[in-house]
């Protein structure tokens, strides 16, 4: 190729680069950004413990709570907790409130099983819970590894008792049993998704009788006469509690050169932790900006702790209101960037993905237009001209960026919190980190694409 060509392709034609070619100066930033990350990750296995985590961040940054009608001025730094599951957290801007609010919505839920009601049962020798999966799992990859159980007890009298076992070395760890491969032949002419059914995701919690009883189940007494000697429990109080089965893995680096994240929940704490940082970096913002860490994403974001609840509306009249604004033109003129992740290329599985339009590990944060699936069914599809006032945004920044998508069209697909942030008349499009093995109990992230998420949200506060 001429110089001349060469010269006239760069200039011309769309290529991804990666972080280490394009941007080399931030990749010792990124490798110290990402230890306080892994940190984050262990603290909070479920959305609970994200939500207190995230509110002890935001104090330490001078984020204080918010109650609805409390007055507001110019650089006041509030956060309101919803149930403990859900946070908000924003900052007061010095223009006009009209000018509209600059919003980063990312969720802390991930995929786990939950205990059902009635969990505890004995059989032949073994004492189990009863669980059922919550969001989109492959039921396989559960079964033989260390597991923790997490979550809070609800008691008759409104006591809370918090529970974490299974993340200390000292602590026992919990287990899902499968059948030995010597036995396992019908097992296997199964396909992945029917050889362990969900009621097979049972967890194996012990196998001591108590002593000196003829009770029907021994083992179950047992582990009933533990569990009220260290936690003051009785069964009935599981009909009020959350307890949460997770893997009772820790965030470690992965690869010889460290360049990797393995970690349990990067979908989606990998985009809520920069989103958090960011905002709690930006001292006096011209623009108000508010920040949202959802629950229920994985479910289809229903109830009143998910983003189809009203609350972030009733925030955003709030803070109009305290401000002197037209709620209908706070929200018209708002932004949103829809934090979630995508599926980086693997080229183990490559049948799978559309190369040219598929995020690629290291090429930094995912832009995507559209999500849903076949047909783009359930997505918003952001506006061209949307994206390309964020495009513009990242370029001005020097922020790193590609676009991508979930897969060949027939592939599957899946969805974000993006089309119930575009239904309230604000533009929004989804950004965030690409993932090897979304929703598995370890997935994957590269260190600098984390952080250029972390600098696409900290340039969409300041634009």
């Amino acid at each position: 190729m001429s110089e001349q060509a060469k010269a006239l392709s760069e200039q011309l034609f769309y290529t991804k680069k990666t972080v280490y070619e394009a941007a080399p100066q931030v990749v010792a930033d990124a490798m110290a950004f990402a230890g306080p990350y892994m940190q984050y990750l262990d603290a909070g296995k479920t959305e609970r413990e994200c939500v207190v985590t995230s509110i002890q961040m935001a104090e330490a940054a001078g984020f204080t709570p918010y109650r609805f009608g409390d007055a507001l001025k110019p650089s006041d730094r509030r956060y309101y907790n919803n149930r403990g599951k859900n946070l908000f957290l924003f900052t007061v801007g010095t223009e006009d409130i009209n000018e509209g609010i600059r919003i980063s919505a990312a969720h802390i839920d991930s995929p786990r099983l939950d205990l059902k009601q009635c969990p505890l049962y004995e059989d032949n020798g073994m004492a189990f819970l009863k669980t059922h999966y919550y969001g989109g799992v492959k039921k396989y990859q559960w079964v033989t590894i260390p597991l923790a159980l997490h979550g809070v007890v609800i008691k008759a009298d409104g006591t809370t008792v918090e529970i974490v076992i299974g993340e200390d070395d000292n602590d026992p760890v919990f287990y899902i049993n499968d059948i030995l491969p010597h036995l396992g032949a019908a097992q296997s002419r199964q396909p992945l998704g029917e050889a362990i059914p969900g009621e097979k995701l049972n967890i194996l919690i012990g196998s001591q009788p108590y002593e000196e009883t003829d009770a029907a189940t021994p083992i179950k007494l047992n582990l009933m006469k533990i569990l009220n000697e260290k936690y003051g429990i009785v069964e009935a109080d599981f009909l009020s509690a959350e307890l949460t089965v997770v893997p009772a893995y820790k965030a470690r680096d992965i690869g010889f050169d460290r360049s990797l994240i393995g970690a349990y929940g990067h979908d989606d704490r990998v985009c809520a932790y920069p989103a958090l940082k960011a905002i709690m970096d930006e001292a006096d913002s011209k623009h108000t900006l508010l920040c949202i860490l959802a629950d229920k994403e994985e479910t289809g974001s229903d109830g009143n702790t998910g983003m189809q609840c009203s609350l972030m509306c009733d925030l955003i009249d709030e803070i109009t209101r305290a401000r002197g604004g037209n709620v209908n033109v706070v929200r018209a003129n708002s932004k949103c960037l829809s934090a979630d992740v995508s599926a980086a290329f693997d080229p183990n599985f490559a049948d799978v993905f559309e190369k040219r339009n598929t995020a690629l590990l290291n090429c930094g944060v995912v832009l995507t237009k559209y999500t849903g699936s076949r047909g783009k069914g359930g997505t918003s599809d952001a506006s061209a001209e949307y994206v390309g006032w964020v495009r513009g945004c990242m370029a001005r920044a020097g922020v790193i960026w590609q676009a991508g998508e979930l897969g060949k069209v027939d592939a599957g697909g899946g969805g974000t919190v993006a089309k119930y942030i575009a239904n309230q008349n604000i533009d929004v499009v989804d950004l965030g980190v690409p993932v090897i093995a979304m929703h598995a109990p370890y997935e994957v992230i590269s260190k600098v694409d984390l952080y250029e998420a972390y600098r696409a949200f900290a340039a969409f506060n300041r634009d």
